[in-house]
């Protein structure tokens, strides 16, 4: 979560980390004049006739907690304070395995070349219990689910949170349309996103016969087909993506509506 610039350096790190991408990269001569987690804005300084002289003012975004290809975070933090007087091309926020605009790829920590009760035979290693309590080596990643609403030949599929033999605990975080609410904290087999499909008549067994009874037609015809957390997924929800037809959203044939989730999730180094 926090990476330091390398003790030991090739002279190259400031170099490599802004002409990376991920750094934020100052456009023009100017002077900070706001800084916050998500933006920074810098008043431009012109020369006119050779006295300096305030311009426009250029704000500048940050990346914040995007989910990356390989499911990592892609934060941006700022490194720059109001007042300060920044060149074009200086660095205003750091990118992901950066440190005050160098490169910096992990954490600096204390290594020793010896043998420790034969634990750390031959490719074994021993790490020592406070790097995992102080999260020197916790990293954040972001996980992607996703649950689209179709068309079958019985019917189309609804997203909703009248969800068939599912009691209102499993639905305390959903909204009113069945989905995950952001910021909400779920584990293994939490509700993400209610969805029934509709289901063929067939020959009912005595609990469906039962459950028919107590709860109507409904049960009877369609099935729960929520999308849930899976195993080893639970976090918190960092956003919620909806696209529906009906709004003009572009979405493969077949689909009505289509629902993205995002978790969030703090993890801590680990043994294996």
């Amino acid at each position: 979560m926090q990476p330091e610039a390398p003790v030991v350096r090739t002279g190259m790190e400031y170099v490599s980390g802004k002409d990376s991408g991920a750094a934020v990269i100052c456009k023009h001569e100017g002077i900070v004049e706001h800084v916050e987690a998500r933006e920074v804005w810098v008043r431009r300084i012109n020369v006119v006739d050779g006295q300096e002289v305030k311009g426009d003012l250029d704000k500048y975004r940050m990346l914040k907690f995007i989910r990356s290809n390989q499911g990592t975070c892609y934060n941006q933090r700022p490194i720059v304070a109001v007042g300060n007087r920044v060149t074009k091309g200086e660095i205003l926020a750091d990118g992901p395995s950066m440190e005050l605009g160098e490169l910096a790829l992990g954490r600096n920590v204390l290594v020793a070349f010896m043998t420790w009760d034969g634990y750390n035979y031959e490719d074994a290693i021993i790490m020592s219990e406070r790097l995992v309590k102080d999260d020197v080596y916790t990293s954040i990643h972001i996980e992607e689910y996703e649950s689209e609403s179709r068309d079958t030949k019985l019917g189309p599929e609804e997203i909703t949170r009248d969800i068939p033999n599912v009691g209102e605990d499993a639905l305390r975080n959903l909204d009113e349309r069945g989905i995950i609410r952001t910021g909400a904290e779920v584990k293994d087999g939490d509700l993400l996103v209610g969805k029934v499909t509709p289901k063929g008549v067939t020959e009912l067994t005595a609990e469906e016969r039962l459950l028919h009874a107590i709860f109507g037609e409904k049960a009877r015809e369609v099935r729960d087909t929520s999308l849930r957390v899976p195993h080893g997924g639970g976090g918190i929800v960092l956003d919620v993506k909806v696209f529906n037809r009906e709004d003009g959203d572009e979405l493969p044939p077949g689909v009505n509506q289509l629902v993205r989730v995002y978790i969030v999730q703090k993890r801590k180094f680990s043994e294996g």
